[in-house]
Protein backbone atom coordinates (compact mmCIF):
# COMPACT_ATOMS: atom_id res chain seq x y z
CA UNK A 1 0.00 0.00 0.00
CA UNK A 2 1.52 3.71 -0.74
CA UNK A 3 1.94 6.07 1.34
CA UNK A 4 -0.82 7.50 0.36
CA UNK A 5 -4.47 5.55 -1.38
CA UNK A 6 -4.67 7.00 -4.56
CA UNK A 7 -8.40 6.21 -4.46
CA UNK A 8 -8.69 7.82 -1.21
CA UNK A 9 -12.27 9.65 -0.70
CA UNK A 10 -13.66 7.90 -3.87
CA UNK A 11 -16.70 5.74 -3.49
CA UNK A 12 -16.52 2.29 -2.10
CA UNK A 13 -18.93 0.65 -5.36
CA UNK A 14 -16.85 0.05 -7.86
CA UNK A 15 -18.01 1.26 -11.02
CA UNK A 16 -19.23 4.90 -9.47
CA UNK A 17 -15.05 4.56 -7.92
CA UNK A 18 -13.79 4.42 -11.45
CA UNK A 19 -15.63 6.98 -13.14
CA UNK A 20 -14.66 9.09 -9.78
CA UNK A 21 -11.25 8.27 -10.50
CA UNK A 22 -11.46 8.92 -14.75
CA UNK A 23 -13.30 12.50 -13.58
CA UNK A 24 -10.71 13.19 -11.11
CA UNK A 25 -7.41 12.80 -14.03
CA UNK A 26 -9.05 15.09 -16.32
CA UNK A 27 -9.41 18.05 -13.46
CA UNK A 28 -6.36 17.44 -11.01
CA UNK A 29 -3.60 18.79 -12.62
CA UNK A 30 -5.85 22.12 -13.13
CA UNK A 31 -4.05 25.22 -11.55
CA UNK A 32 -5.08 26.30 -8.11
CA UNK A 33 -6.91 29.26 -7.74
CA UNK A 34 -6.83 30.39 -3.99
CA UNK A 35 -9.35 33.19 -4.14
CA UNK A 36 -9.29 33.97 -0.03
CA UNK A 37 -6.75 32.89 2.42
CA UNK A 38 -4.80 34.34 4.89
CA UNK A 39 -0.76 32.87 4.11
CA UNK A 40 1.85 36.05 4.65
CA UNK A 41 2.23 38.14 1.87
CA UNK A 42 5.95 38.86 2.93
CA UNK A 43 6.93 34.92 2.20
CA UNK A 44 6.28 35.80 -1.10
CA UNK A 45 7.84 39.32 -0.96
CA UNK A 46 11.08 38.11 0.55
CA UNK A 47 11.60 35.10 -0.29
CA UNK A 48 13.63 34.08 1.96
CA UNK A 49 13.79 30.05 3.04
CA UNK A 50 11.20 28.91 5.74
CA UNK A 51 13.21 28.21 9.27
CA UNK A 52 12.27 24.72 10.29
CA UNK A 53 9.96 22.01 9.87
CA UNK A 54 8.10 23.33 13.10
CA UNK A 55 7.49 26.56 11.77
CA UNK A 56 6.14 25.49 8.44
CA UNK A 57 3.89 22.74 10.03
CA UNK A 58 2.96 23.32 13.51
CA UNK A 59 3.35 26.70 15.03
CA UNK A 60 1.01 28.34 12.60
CA UNK A 61 -1.67 25.76 12.33
CA UNK A 62 -4.44 26.34 14.77
CA UNK A 63 -5.86 23.00 13.35
CA UNK A 64 -3.24 21.42 15.02
CA UNK A 65 -2.23 23.11 17.56
CA UNK A 66 -5.37 22.97 18.79
CA UNK A 67 -6.16 19.70 18.75
CA UNK A 68 -3.05 18.94 21.14
CA UNK A 69 -4.24 21.36 23.43
CA UNK A 70 -7.32 19.78 23.96
CA UNK A 71 -5.27 16.79 25.05
CA UNK A 72 -3.29 19.00 27.06
CA UNK A 73 -0.44 20.07 25.63
CA UNK A 74 0.77 23.34 26.54
CA UNK A 75 0.74 25.97 23.38
CA UNK A 76 4.05 27.56 24.75
CA UNK A 77 6.00 24.09 24.11
CA UNK A 78 4.58 24.17 20.27
CA UNK A 79 5.92 27.34 19.71
CA UNK A 80 2.95 29.27 19.52
CA UNK A 81 3.82 32.69 20.46
CA UNK A 82 2.56 34.77 23.73
CA UNK A 83 0.97 38.12 23.20
CA UNK A 84 2.17 39.08 26.85
CA UNK A 85 5.29 38.11 25.55
CA UNK A 86 5.81 35.41 28.00
CA UNK A 87 8.29 32.58 27.00
CA UNK A 88 7.74 29.84 24.73
CA UNK A 89 10.14 27.00 23.14
CA UNK A 90 12.20 28.06 20.47
CA UNK A 91 13.87 24.66 19.69
CA UNK A 92 12.38 23.56 16.53
CA UNK A 93 13.04 19.89 16.84
CA UNK A 94 12.04 19.60 20.26
CA UNK A 95 8.38 20.95 18.77
CA UNK A 96 8.48 18.24 16.12
CA UNK A 97 9.09 15.36 18.39
CA UNK A 98 6.10 17.04 20.71
CA UNK A 99 4.18 17.11 17.60
CA UNK A 100 5.30 13.56 16.12
CA UNK A 101 4.73 11.82 20.29
CA UNK A 102 0.81 13.74 19.69
CA UNK A 103 0.26 13.08 15.90
CA UNK A 104 -2.46 10.00 16.40
CA UNK A 105 -4.46 12.68 17.46
CA UNK A 106 -5.24 13.57 14.58
CA UNK A 107 -6.57 10.33 13.32
CA UNK A 108 -9.52 10.82 11.08
CA UNK A 109 -8.98 14.27 10.95
CA UNK A 110 -8.60 16.36 7.88
CA UNK A 111 -5.64 18.27 9.62
CA UNK A 112 -3.94 14.23 9.58
CA UNK A 113 -4.65 13.87 5.55
CA UNK A 114 -3.40 17.49 4.80
CA UNK A 115 0.19 16.90 6.77
CA UNK A 116 0.23 13.43 4.95
CA UNK A 117 -0.38 14.68 1.63
CA UNK A 118 2.34 17.34 2.34
CA UNK A 119 5.00 15.62 3.16
CA UNK A 120 4.32 12.53 0.74
CA UNK A 121 3.79 15.13 -1.97
CA UNK A 122 5.59 17.87 -1.40
CA UNK A 123 8.40 16.72 0.50
CA UNK A 124 8.57 13.16 -1.04
CA UNK A 125 8.50 11.18 2.35
CA UNK A 126 7.34 7.37 2.02
CA UNK A 127 7.48 6.43 5.74
CA UNK A 128 5.07 6.75 8.33
CA UNK A 129 5.65 9.96 10.52
CA UNK A 130 6.02 8.40 14.03
CA UNK A 131 8.00 9.55 17.35
CA UNK A 132 10.73 6.64 15.90
CA UNK A 133 10.81 7.96 12.23
CA UNK A 134 9.96 12.18 13.59
CA UNK A 135 14.47 12.95 13.58
CA UNK A 136 15.13 11.51 10.25
CA UNK A 137 11.87 13.23 8.67
CA UNK A 138 12.54 16.79 10.57
CA UNK A 139 16.21 15.91 9.07
CA UNK A 140 15.08 15.67 5.57
CA UNK A 141 11.85 18.66 5.58
CA UNK A 142 14.92 20.70 7.13
CA UNK A 143 17.50 19.92 4.28
CA UNK A 144 14.75 20.28 1.88
CA UNK A 145 14.40 23.81 3.14
CA UNK A 146 17.70 25.16 2.71
CA UNK A 147 17.53 24.52 -0.97
CA UNK A 148 15.90 27.20 -3.47
CA UNK A 149 13.40 24.71 -4.83
CA UNK A 150 11.74 25.09 -1.42
CA UNK A 151 11.80 28.59 -0.94
CA UNK A 152 8.16 30.17 -1.44
CA UNK A 153 8.22 31.31 -4.73
CA UNK A 154 9.72 27.95 -5.59
CA UNK A 155 7.08 26.18 -3.94
CA UNK A 156 4.37 28.38 -5.06
CA UNK A 157 5.17 27.63 -8.78
CA UNK A 158 5.45 23.78 -8.15
CA UNK A 159 1.93 24.08 -6.20
CA UNK A 160 0.81 25.17 -10.10
CA UNK A 161 -0.68 28.30 -8.16
CA UNK A 162 -2.26 30.54 -10.44
CA UNK A 163 -3.47 33.26 -8.10
CA UNK A 164 -3.57 33.44 -3.90
CA UNK A 165 -5.58 36.13 -2.27
CA UNK A 166 -4.31 37.33 1.37
CA UNK A 167 -6.26 39.54 3.68
CA UNK A 168 -5.37 42.44 4.81
CA UNK A 169 -6.40 45.32 7.15
CA UNK A 170 -8.31 48.30 5.80
CA UNK A 171 -5.07 50.22 8.01
CA UNK A 172 -2.42 47.92 6.16
CA UNK A 173 -0.28 49.87 4.13
CA UNK A 174 0.64 46.80 1.81
CA UNK A 175 4.45 46.92 1.51
CA UNK A 176 4.49 43.35 0.92
CA UNK A 177 2.43 44.06 -1.89
CA UNK A 178 4.03 46.42 -3.49
CA UNK A 179 7.74 44.89 -2.98
CA UNK A 180 6.26 41.91 -5.14
CA UNK A 181 4.84 43.74 -7.45
CA UNK A 182 8.61 46.01 -8.22
CA UNK A 183 10.40 42.26 -8.04
CA UNK A 184 9.57 41.08 -11.02
CA UNK A 185 8.57 37.52 -10.60
CA UNK A 186 6.72 36.34 -12.97
CA UNK A 187 5.75 33.04 -11.50
CA UNK A 188 2.38 33.57 -10.17
CA UNK A 189 -0.31 36.17 -8.93
CA UNK A 190 -0.68 37.59 -5.30
CA UNK A 191 -3.09 39.80 -4.65
CA UNK A 192 -5.31 41.49 -1.57
CA UNK A 193 -7.79 41.37 0.25
CA UNK A 194 -10.01 44.18 1.82
CA UNK A 195 -10.81 43.37 5.53
CA UNK A 196 -12.16 46.46 7.35
CA UNK A 197 -13.08 44.43 10.68
CA UNK A 198 -10.88 46.62 12.66
CA UNK A 199 -12.31 50.03 11.30
CA UNK A 200 -16.31 48.07 11.40
CA UNK A 201 -16.09 46.58 13.92
CA UNK A 202 -16.96 48.53 17.36
CA UNK A 203 -15.62 45.25 19.92
CA UNK A 204 -12.44 45.71 18.10
CA UNK A 205 -9.39 46.18 20.21
CA UNK A 206 -8.74 49.99 19.72
CA UNK A 207 -11.74 51.13 17.88
CA UNK A 208 -11.31 54.57 18.21
CA UNK A 209 -8.06 54.65 17.77
CA UNK A 210 -8.15 52.84 14.35
CA UNK A 211 -10.81 55.54 13.39
CA UNK A 212 -8.33 58.11 13.55
CA UNK A 213 -5.38 56.03 12.04
CA UNK A 214 -7.97 55.40 9.14
CA UNK A 215 -8.95 59.16 8.59
CA UNK A 216 -5.24 60.18 8.41
CA UNK A 217 -4.66 56.75 5.87
CA UNK A 218 -7.04 58.88 3.87
CA UNK A 219 -7.41 62.39 4.31
CA UNK A 220 -10.77 62.35 5.47
CA UNK A 221 -12.93 62.86 8.72
CA UNK A 222 -12.97 59.58 10.13
CA UNK A 223 -15.59 61.22 12.68
CA UNK A 224 -18.22 62.08 10.78
CA UNK A 225 -20.40 59.11 8.56
CA UNK A 226 -19.88 61.02 5.54
CA UNK A 227 -16.18 61.29 6.07
CA UNK A 228 -16.28 57.57 7.53
CA UNK A 229 -17.98 55.93 4.63
CA UNK A 230 -15.54 58.02 2.01
CA UNK A 231 -12.53 56.66 3.81
CA UNK A 232 -13.95 53.49 2.78
CA UNK A 233 -13.83 53.84 -0.72
CA UNK A 234 -10.43 55.78 -0.92
CA UNK A 235 -9.04 52.32 0.75
CA UNK A 236 -11.02 50.08 -1.40
CA UNK A 237 -9.61 51.50 -4.54
CA UNK A 238 -6.11 51.76 -2.86
CA UNK A 239 -6.20 47.80 -2.07
CA UNK A 240 -8.14 47.36 -6.23
CA UNK A 241 -4.98 49.23 -7.06
CA UNK A 242 -2.93 45.94 -5.82
CA UNK A 243 -4.91 43.85 -7.31
CA UNK A 244 -7.76 42.80 -4.70
CA UNK A 245 -10.93 42.03 -6.34
CA UNK A 246 -13.10 41.43 -3.13
CA UNK A 247 -13.43 42.61 0.34
CA UNK A 248 -13.77 40.52 3.19
CA UNK A 249 -16.03 40.80 7.03
CA UNK A 250 -15.96 38.61 9.68
CA UNK A 251 -19.23 38.94 11.66
CA UNK A 252 -19.99 37.32 14.80
CA UNK A 253 -23.85 36.71 12.79
CA UNK A 254 -24.70 37.30 9.01
CA UNK A 255 -26.83 40.09 10.89
CA UNK A 256 -27.61 43.33 7.97
CA UNK A 257 -29.12 46.67 8.51
CA UNK A 258 -30.58 49.51 6.06
CA UNK A 259 -31.15 52.42 8.19
CA UNK A 260 -31.60 56.26 6.84
CA UNK A 261 -28.91 58.29 6.12
CA UNK A 262 -30.07 60.32 9.98
CA UNK A 263 -30.48 57.15 12.01
CA UNK A 264 -27.23 55.57 10.68
CA UNK A 265 -25.40 59.01 11.34
CA UNK A 266 -26.96 58.59 14.73
CA UNK A 267 -25.73 55.24 15.24
CA UNK A 268 -21.94 56.13 14.27
CA UNK A 269 -22.00 58.38 16.92
CA UNK A 270 -22.55 56.73 19.26
CA UNK A 271 -20.19 53.92 18.81
CA UNK A 272 -18.21 55.92 17.83
CA UNK A 273 -17.81 57.52 21.25
CA UNK A 274 -17.89 54.55 23.18
CA UNK A 275 -21.68 55.05 24.32
CA UNK A 276 -22.99 52.23 22.40
CA UNK A 277 -24.57 49.02 23.85
CA UNK A 278 -23.81 45.54 22.48
CA UNK A 279 -27.13 45.91 19.92
CA UNK A 280 -25.50 49.38 18.78
CA UNK A 281 -22.32 47.38 18.25
CA UNK A 282 -24.46 44.63 16.39
CA UNK A 283 -26.76 46.94 14.17
CA UNK A 284 -23.18 49.17 12.96
CA UNK A 285 -21.73 46.22 11.66
CA UNK A 286 -25.18 45.22 10.09
CA UNK A 287 -25.37 48.48 8.63
CA UNK A 288 -21.86 48.37 7.54
CA UNK A 289 -22.51 45.10 5.67
CA UNK A 290 -25.12 46.85 3.53
CA UNK A 291 -22.72 49.84 3.32
CA UNK A 292 -20.15 47.66 1.92
CA UNK A 293 -22.32 45.82 -0.73
CA UNK A 294 -23.76 49.39 -1.95
CA UNK A 295 -20.46 50.57 -2.51
CA UNK A 296 -19.56 47.14 -4.74
CA UNK A 297 -22.26 48.07 -6.58
CA UNK A 298 -19.73 51.11 -7.53
CA UNK A 299 -16.67 49.46 -7.29
CA UNK A 300 -17.00 46.00 -8.56
CA UNK A 301 -15.69 44.42 -5.09
CA UNK A 302 -17.21 41.18 -4.36
CA UNK A 303 -18.43 40.69 -0.81
CA UNK A 304 -17.48 38.00 1.29
CA UNK A 305 -19.32 37.25 4.52
CA UNK A 306 -17.62 34.85 7.06
CA UNK A 307 -20.45 34.49 9.90
CA UNK A 308 -21.02 32.88 12.58
CA UNK A 309 -17.88 32.18 14.47
CA UNK A 310 -17.85 32.96 18.21
CA UNK A 311 -14.55 34.85 18.52
CA UNK A 312 -11.76 34.55 21.28
CA UNK A 313 -14.61 32.14 23.38
CA UNK A 314 -11.65 31.83 26.01
CA UNK A 315 -10.36 35.25 27.86
CA UNK A 316 -7.59 33.82 29.14
CA UNK A 317 -6.53 32.36 26.06
CA UNK A 318 -6.97 35.51 24.16
CA UNK A 319 -4.96 37.46 26.77
CA UNK A 320 -2.14 34.94 27.27
CA UNK A 321 -1.40 34.62 23.10
CA UNK A 322 -3.79 36.91 21.41
CA UNK A 323 -5.92 36.34 18.18
CA UNK A 324 -6.45 33.04 16.21
CA UNK A 325 -5.30 30.67 18.82
CA UNK A 326 -8.18 27.94 17.82
CA UNK A 327 -10.70 29.37 20.39
CA UNK A 328 -13.35 30.56 17.94
CA UNK A 329 -16.39 28.51 17.82
CA UNK A 330 -19.12 27.89 15.67
CA UNK A 331 -22.44 29.56 16.44
CA UNK A 332 -26.07 29.61 15.57
CA UNK A 333 -27.07 31.89 12.57
CA UNK A 334 -30.14 33.18 10.86
CA UNK A 335 -29.15 33.65 7.62
CA UNK A 336 -33.16 34.25 6.23
CA UNK A 337 -33.71 36.97 8.66
CA UNK A 338 -30.01 38.67 9.44
CA UNK A 339 -29.54 38.75 5.46
CA UNK A 340 -33.18 40.37 4.79
CA UNK A 341 -32.17 43.69 5.04
CA UNK A 342 -29.43 44.24 2.47
CA UNK A 343 -31.13 41.14 -0.08
CA UNK A 344 -33.76 43.41 -0.23
CA UNK A 345 -32.07 46.80 -1.05
CA UNK A 346 -29.43 45.32 -3.84
CA UNK A 347 -30.17 41.02 -3.74
CA UNK A 348 -31.53 41.22 -7.08
CA UNK A 349 -29.19 43.93 -8.56
CA UNK A 350 -26.79 41.68 -10.99
CA UNK A 351 -23.65 44.13 -10.49
CA UNK A 352 -23.55 42.87 -6.67
CA UNK A 353 -22.07 39.61 -5.93
CA UNK A 354 -22.14 38.44 -2.28
CA UNK A 355 -20.67 35.36 -1.41
CA UNK A 356 -21.75 33.60 1.84
CA UNK A 357 -20.35 31.34 4.12
CA UNK A 358 -21.25 29.66 7.33
CA UNK A 359 -20.11 27.70 10.14
CA UNK A 360 -23.52 26.57 11.38
CA UNK A 361 -24.65 23.42 8.98
CA UNK A 362 -28.01 23.34 9.98
CA UNK A 363 -28.91 26.58 7.65
CA UNK A 364 -27.38 25.03 4.87
CA UNK A 365 -30.27 23.11 2.94
CA UNK A 366 -33.32 25.08 4.88
CA UNK A 367 -31.84 28.74 4.35
CA UNK A 368 -28.92 29.53 2.42
CA UNK A 369 -29.91 27.08 -0.55
CA UNK A 370 -33.36 28.77 -0.98
CA UNK A 371 -31.73 32.08 -0.96
CA UNK A 372 -29.15 31.45 -3.56
CA UNK A 373 -31.24 30.09 -5.44
CA UNK A 374 -33.21 33.16 -6.23
CA UNK A 375 -31.41 35.56 -5.45
CA UNK A 376 -28.86 36.50 -8.38
CA UNK A 377 -26.80 38.27 -6.12
CA UNK A 378 -26.06 35.96 -3.85
CA UNK A 379 -23.48 32.58 -3.84
CA UNK A 380 -22.75 29.98 -1.70
CA UNK A 381 -19.07 29.52 -0.39
CA UNK A 382 -17.35 26.25 -0.14
CA UNK A 383 -17.25 24.83 3.64
CA UNK A 384 -15.50 26.33 5.92
CA UNK A 385 -12.86 26.17 8.53
CA UNK A 386 -14.20 23.60 11.22
CA UNK A 387 -16.24 22.03 8.02
CA UNK A 388 -13.46 22.01 4.95
CA UNK A 389 -13.30 18.80 5.62
CA UNK A 390 -14.01 15.36 3.36
CA UNK A 391 -17.10 14.90 5.12
CA UNK A 392 -18.18 18.34 5.25
CA UNK A 393 -17.86 18.88 1.36
CA UNK A 394 -19.93 15.66 0.72
CA UNK A 395 -22.73 17.42 3.11
CA UNK A 396 -22.67 20.74 1.73
CA UNK A 397 -23.00 19.27 -2.00
CA UNK A 398 -25.60 16.84 -0.39
CA UNK A 399 -27.68 19.92 1.70
CA UNK A 400 -27.43 22.44 -1.41
CA UNK A 401 -27.29 20.91 -4.80
CA UNK A 402 -30.80 19.72 -5.01
CA UNK A 403 -31.48 23.76 -4.47
CA UNK A 404 -29.00 25.85 -5.42
CA UNK A 405 -27.87 23.98 -8.01
CA UNK A 406 -24.07 23.70 -8.73
CA UNK A 407 -23.81 27.11 -10.29
CA UNK A 408 -24.94 29.02 -7.05
CA UNK A 409 -22.12 27.96 -5.55
CA UNK A 410 -18.08 29.49 -5.74
CA UNK A 411 -16.18 26.84 -6.42
CA UNK A 412 -13.27 26.17 -3.46
CA UNK A 413 -11.05 28.07 -1.58
CA UNK A 414 -8.57 26.95 1.04
CA UNK A 415 -8.85 29.73 3.73
CA UNK A 416 -5.81 28.77 5.06
CA UNK A 417 -2.10 29.62 6.82
CA UNK A 418 -0.56 26.56 6.70
CA UNK A 419 0.98 27.11 3.10
CA UNK A 420 2.25 23.54 2.51
CA UNK A 421 -1.50 22.15 3.10
CA UNK A 422 -2.82 24.27 0.13
CA UNK A 423 -2.47 21.97 -2.28
CA UNK A 424 -3.35 19.02 -0.24
CA UNK A 425 -6.49 21.09 0.28
CA UNK A 426 -7.78 21.53 -3.01
CA UNK A 427 -6.68 18.04 -4.08
CA UNK A 428 -9.64 16.81 -0.74
CA UNK A 429 -11.98 19.45 -3.13
CA UNK A 430 -11.39 17.94 -6.09
CA UNK A 431 -11.57 14.52 -5.06
CA UNK A 432 -14.62 14.59 -3.29
CA UNK A 433 -16.93 16.89 -5.83
CA UNK A 434 -15.59 13.93 -8.38
CA UNK A 435 -16.63 10.97 -5.69
CA UNK A 436 -20.04 13.24 -5.55
CA UNK A 437 -20.47 13.67 -8.89
CA UNK A 438 -19.99 9.99 -10.19
CA UNK A 439 -22.66 8.81 -7.51
CA UNK A 440 -25.10 11.04 -9.38
CA UNK A 441 -24.67 9.52 -12.47
CA UNK A 442 -24.13 5.85 -10.90
CA UNK A 443 -28.10 7.06 -10.02
CA UNK A 444 -29.25 8.40 -12.72
CA UNK A 445 -29.19 12.22 -11.77
CA UNK A 446 -26.25 13.08 -14.09
CA UNK A 447 -25.55 12.52 -17.64
CA UNK A 448 -21.74 11.13 -18.07
CA UNK A 449 -20.38 13.77 -20.04
CA UNK A 450 -21.85 16.42 -17.86
CA UNK A 451 -19.97 15.18 -14.93
CA UNK A 452 -16.82 15.49 -16.82
CA UNK A 453 -17.95 19.39 -17.96
CA UNK A 454 -19.40 20.49 -13.76
CA UNK A 455 -16.34 18.76 -12.47
CA UNK A 456 -14.04 21.19 -14.35
CA UNK A 457 -16.59 23.74 -13.43
CA UNK A 458 -16.35 23.33 -9.81
CA UNK A 459 -12.49 22.86 -9.84
CA UNK A 460 -11.77 26.00 -12.04
CA UNK A 461 -14.27 28.32 -13.38
CA UNK A 462 -16.83 28.98 -11.12
CA UNK A 463 -14.33 30.18 -8.94
CA UNK A 464 -12.29 32.67 -11.18
CA UNK A 465 -16.32 33.58 -12.12
CA UNK A 466 -17.57 34.25 -8.83
CA UNK A 467 -14.07 36.61 -7.87
CA UNK A 468 -14.28 38.45 -11.10
CA UNK A 469 -10.45 37.00 -11.76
Amino acid sequence: MPYLNPDRLFPIEDGARSLARALYDTIKGLPIISPHGHTDPRWYAENAAFPDPAQLFVTPDHYVFRMLFSQGVPLESLGVPRADGGPVETDGRKIWKLFADNYYLLRGTPSRMWVDHAFAEVFGIEEEFTPQTADAIYDHISDCLQHPDYRPRALFEKFNIELIATTESALDDLQWHKMIAASGWTGGKVVTTYRPDTVVDPDSADFAANLTKFGALTGTDTQTWAGYLEAHRIRRAYFKRHGATASDHGHPSARTENLSMSDASALFDRVKLGTGNAEDADAFRGQMLTEMARMSIDDGLVLQIHAGSRRNHNPGILNKFGRDKGFDIPGRTDFVGDLKPLLNAFGTDPRLSVIVFMLDETTQGRELAPLAGVYPALKLGPPWWFFDSAEGMKRFRENVTETAGFYNTAGFNDDTRAFCSIPARHDVARRVDCAYLATLVATGRLNEDEAYEVAHDLTYRLVKQAYRL
